[in-house]
């Protein structure tokens, strides 16, 4: 199986995901299910078809984070070379078709949040952005088209 490159915040949210899964959330679940027996002919009812689908969700992320966290490679992006776009970088990108200005941060792709600034390496956008330096000029295919940025500066996380 492959390895999972997590920087240690997103090694830490997944950790505290699975801590929460299998503590309250899988007590939660369980009591819907007791419930749901409580309410009589399990055959007829929905309540029972309903809790045991959720269990089975429940269950399926859990080994997915416990798969996941046994496969990790944490990595420290301090440790990674300076000037280029690694994981764990900051880039100040713009837009050289609408002049925007943009600030990113290249992470995994479990820790992804366009909302945060947080790209993923594996999208389209990360992947182009992927070992470049200051002043490169990429252009990257997306859904919509093909856009091109320029690299203004590459910043290390703290």
């Amino acid at each position: 199986m492959d390895r999972v490159i997590l920087t240690r915040e997103g090694y830490d949210r997944l950790v505290e995901e699975l801590t929460f899964l299998k503590t309250k959330k899988r007590r939660e679940v369980a009591n819907q299910l007791e419930f749901a027996r409580s309410l009589g002919d399990l055959r007829e009812n929905s309540e029972y078809e309903t809790a045991r689908e959720a269990k089975h969700q429940l269950e399926s992320r859990i080994a997915e984070l416990e798969a996941k966290l046994g496969r990790a490679q944490i990595v420290d992006p301090r440790d990674l070379p300076e000037g280029k776009a690694f994981l764990g970088a900051v880039l100040q990108i713009k837009n050289l078709g609408t002049g925007q200005v943009f600030t990113y941060t290249l992470v995994a792709q479990d820790e992804a949040d366009f909302s945060k600034g947080k790209i993923s390496v594996t999208s389209p956008i990360g992947k182009g952005l992927l070992g470049k330096e200051p002043k490169d000029v990429v252009e990257i295919q997306i859904p919509a088209g093909k856009v091109r940025y320029e690299i203004l500066e590459i910043m290390k996380p703290v």
